[in-house]
């Protein structure tokens, strides 16, 4: 099963008002393993970059203004997602801004039923607890350490990590699974042998016995 861990960076919050998709980062999951191909590309959003989202993931206008627009990009990534199902932390905000993209291009839009969204994962599994992607790992032991502003490779990476254990570890449904030409060896118990119990019935059992038999009408047991 072919799945694709995707993050996006953006001008701002609303793909409706005129933000703009800034970056793009997608891990190959094949069997809930990550296979180590990638797909990470910079757009140039043909716009100013606003303060607040610089500080978020420090891209500037500058750096992005050399980069290639969305329409040169657009058949590379879907060629990468292809039809694979897409997991996404909070993915209707990265689901908003892609079908955008994609909609100023006379593209398709990526159906939300595509779309495993990690976050409500998150908030069913440890309701009440936050849910964001540092705090699903710390929650994890998984180090982001290197995390210091927002990227979406960096970040596609560590969502694949908390993904994997969201749905039950690095082998999930199976505790004890093998790997394929693993074996187990036999563990061998040495066991005591115990004498056997005296099965015979004592003088005062068969006096009881007796005693009750007496206080029946023929019994079979006598005759």
């Amino acid at each position: 099963m072919r799945e694709i861990v995707l993050d996006t960076e953006t001008t701002g919050l609303d793909p409706q008002n005129g933000d703009r998709l800034v970056e793009i980062g997608c891990v190959e999951l094949d069997n809930h393993v990550a296979t180590g191909a990638t797909f990470h590309v910079y757009v140039n959003p043909q716009r100013d970059m606003p303060e607040a989202a610089f500080k978020v993931h420090g891209l500037s206008e500058e750096f992005l203004s050399v980069k290639p627009v969305f329409a040169e990009i657009a058949e590379d990534f879907l060629a990468f997602i292809a039809d694979s199902p897409l997991v996404i932390h909070n993915a209707s905000f990265d689901m908003g801004f892609l079908n955008a993209e994609l909609g100023r291009l006379r593209y398709d839009a990526l159906p939300p039923t595509r779309a495993i969204d990690t976050i409500s994962m998150a908030r069913r599994k440890f309701p009440g607890a936050q849910a964001n992607l540092d705090a699903l790992c710390r929650r994890f032991g998984i180090d982001n350490s290197s995390r210091t502003k927002h990227g979406a490779l960096l970040d596609a990476e560590l969502l694949a990590e908390v993904y994997l254990e969201l749905i039950g570890g690095r082998q999930p449904g199976l505790g004890l699974a093998l790997t394929p030409g693993r074996t187990v060896a036999a563990t061998e118990v040495e066991r005591v042998r115990r004498e056997p119990r005296p099965n015979a019935a004592s003088a005062e059992e068969i006096a009881a016995h007796d005693a009750f038999l007496d206080g029946l009408t023929s019994p079979l047991w006598r005759e």
